[in-house]
């Protein structure tokens, strides 16, 4: 491992703090080195806060606000970024013209930014201003880190996980309109919130919203909840249930109307047209840039057909068997990423080895 790489891995770690909280926005961490020693890191903390380079460049100086702040850094110091460094005004100044002010003469970006208003452009502002920029280091995995922010921005369309639990012998319930079947174990119960509070949304069919009546929060774990995603064509769902409550947004994908009461929405779906579709495009035009598919067979089978999915999470209890039941659903055009394990669950990623084609869904 090269010492650029090794200060990259560090940027990679620091901007994992940032999960959940960051959205729409990118993970991002930042190192500042001199002479080979480490004197500021930072990360994207929250969104519309302070970016991983300012974080690093202040707690390299001691300065809370860096506004004023003039050419301060020597020849021998390099800030290493995760992503370009953005070039425009957003929530926050640009950052490029930040690192300009301070003198840094090395700049090692993993990956470039795909939204419009940067794309390079803080590249090429850098490189005007005669700093030494070296970019796409570990570019893989800084992709990697930051693939739901890639897919929203390249693809137009959100990252899709597929999430379910199934018994030893394939069966996810006991019958097709019977309540959910409790299969896992309390060690990946938490887990499955921690994943809700890595991702934008959470999206559930009508039978899943009305027989299970969830509350679709990551209660067992910190961080945010998603948004709360429901398919219900027909509006038959009774406002009692729990992800109606008001304590987290609520869209109700619908046939029939179009409203928004305080933290609920009403979006309209035609019926004549592929609601899978639809239901991407509006996901794109919401700016929902990630979301996690817990619901029952039809609904997973209608984005497993569609080849409408770009990971999945299966979860198997190995010691539990029912004999009989609602099968699993079975995914196409698979590869394995990973495997744990909890006690008695065993928990496999896949990821879609077929691109999603959002025009021929």
């Amino acid at each position: 491992m090269t010492t650029d790489e090794k200060y990259m891995y560090r940027c990679i770690e620091l901007a994992r703090k940032g999960a959940g909280y960051v959205a729409p926005n990118p993970m991002v961490g930042a190192v500042l080195v001199r002479d080979d020693r480490i004197i500021g890191e930072g990360w994207h903390q929250r969104y519309g806060e302070a970016h991983a380079e300012v974080g690093a460049i202040g707690e390299a100086t001691g300065l809370a606000t860096l506004s004023g702040l003039t050419s301060s850094f020597s020849s021998n110091t390099t800030l290493y970024v995760s992503l370009e460094p953005c070039a425009h005004h957003g929530k926050t100044p640009p950052c490029a013209d930040l690192i300009i002010r301070t003198g840094i003469p090395r700049v090692v970006i993993g990956c470039r930014d795909p939204f419009e208003a940067v794309n390079g452009k803080g590249i090429e502002k850098l490189k005007a201003a005669g700093i030494e920029v070296v970019e796409g280091l570990l570019e893989k995995e800084c992709r990697e880190l930051n693939k739901r922010f890639f897919t929203f921005h390249e693809q137009q369309r959100p990252y899709v996980i597929l999430k379910w639990a199934q018994t030893a012998d394939g069966f996810m319930a006991a019958e097709a309109e019977s309540p959910r079947l409790l299969i896992t174990n309390e060690y990946s119960n938490r887990r499955v919130h921690q994943w809700r509070s890595e991702e934008d949304a959470i999206f559930v069919g009508t039978n899943t919203a009305l027989l299970d009546d969830p509350e679709l929060t990551n209660r067992l774990w910190t961080g945010p909840s998603p948004v709360r995603l429901v398919l219900d064509m027909e509006l038959r769902l009774p406002a009692s249930l729990k992800l109606f409550s008001k304590e987290q947004k609520t869209i109700v994908f619908n046939s029939i109307k179009e409203e928004e009461p305080p933290n609920l929405i009403y979006y309209r779906l035609e019926k004549n047209k592929s609601l899978i579709s639809q239901f991407m495009d509006a996901l794109y035009q919401l700016r929902i840039q990630s979301v996690l598919i817990e619901g029952g067979r039809r609904l997973l089978d209608s984005f497993i057909l569609a080849g409408a999915w770009d990971e999945a999470r299966i979860i198997t209890n190995m010691q539990k068997k029912i004999g009989n039941g609602l099968a699993a659903p079975e995914l196409m055009n698979k590869q394995r990423i990973n495997q744990e394990k909890f006690l008695s669950d065993e928990l496999l990623t896949w990821i879609n080895t077929v691109q999603i084609k959002t025009n021929d869904i």
